[in-house]
């Protein structure tokens, strides 16, 4: 559906939990979730299918399933088979941090998975485990080599740029893809959430790095992509750039967000939100509310002049 921009929106995120199995510190508290959300509370899977088929009949072709973290959920390779059967969904993706995804994977694919995205921000086991409050790194490393080996693609990691912290590993990220056909992209720290208090010390420009790293050769990127595409000479991978505040993308923004307590986000930055809870049954008018929504996108979001004006923690909304 063309929304009021001329911007064509394709693709719902889902967040079906904002539980995790990490506790990222850009991210979320260190105590996990407060306060927890109730079973009762969270859209059941039925409820999301009937979202995504409604959604489908507007122009919805693209799914991905965030969290928290997607892979805790039981049942979701059932959840992936059910929404690959549904007339024009064409592309199923899952956000993940990996650590449960190596054992998943192939049940993953089998359901109908087209990508994946693991959520990576260091090679370093000692800092993974200071980054992650826990975390065990070999587990992921072994989940992007089974998704490779299984055929995902393309596989991509998502680094959070995070000064003093990660930023003396960008080259061993970017060499990556010398012989792993992944896409390594870095993303800009975003002040919202639990990063508010991190952004002003441990934030990184990419442009910074593009300017380090005269070496990457600049690529063509399709037109929605939220990530400006980079190559090293003769790498089988890309390096990839996400800059949501010193270069915004809502001009070619196609996304809206649904969070597991049933509302919608026209925008990741906005306050603006709603509950769609009461049209699930009745798929006349939740196709009405979903269309509203999506003329209600606005022109771009302004967190380039502060922090963000959304109330959620991402954990809650799933990036």
């Amino acid at each position: 559906m063309i929304d009021k921009y001329k911007r064509n929106i394709n693709y719902l995120r889902i967040s079906l939990t904002d539980r995790c199995n990490l506790r990222c510190r850009y991210c979320m508290p260190e105590e996990g979730v407060v306060p927890k959300l109730n079973h009762e509370d969270i859209l059941r899977f039925e409820q999301i299918l009937k979202i995504i088929k409604a959604s489908s009949l507007i122009g919805i072709n693209k799914i991905r399933y965030t969290g928290g973290e997607p892979l805790i959920m039981n049942g979701i390779d059932n959840l992936i088979y059910e929404t690959s059967s549904i007339e024009g969904i064409e592309d199923i993706s899952i956000t993940t941090n990996g650590i449960l995804l190596c054992d998943a994977a192939g049940d993953l694919k089998k359901a109908g998975l087209n990508r994946v995205n693991i959520s990576l921000d260091t090679l370093n086991e000692k800092k993974f485990n200071s980054i992650t409050r826990g975390g065990d790194l070999n587990k992921v490393i072994q989940a992007i080599e089974k998704c490779i080996s299984l055929g995902y693609s393309p596989v991509k990691i998502n680094v959070v740029l995070l000064k003093g912290i990660n930023d003396d590993e960008i080259q061993d990220f970017i060499n990556l893809t010398l012989d792993m056909p992944i896409h390594v992209r870095f993303i800009e720290l975003m002040p919202m959430g639990t990063a508010v208090d991190l952004y002003k010390d441990e934030n990184i420009k990419c442009d910074e790095i593009i300017k380090n790293f005269t070496v990457l050769e600049h690529i063509t990127n399709e037109k929605s992509s939220t990530a400006e595409l980079y190559k090293l000479p003769d790498a089988k991978g890309l390096v990839g750039f996400i800059r949501p505040i010193s270069c915004k993308f809502c001009s070619s923004c196609n996304r809206i967000r649904l969070t597991s307590t049933g509302t919608i986000k026209p925008c990741l930055h906005s306050k603006q939100e709603y509950d769609i809870k009461p049209y699930i049954e009745n798929e006349e008018n939740l196709i009405l509310l979903l269309k509203k929504i999506i003329l209600s996108k606005p022109v771009e979001h302004h967190l380039e002049a502060g922090i963000s004006s959304s109330e959620k923690m991402m954990y809650e909304i799933g990036g």
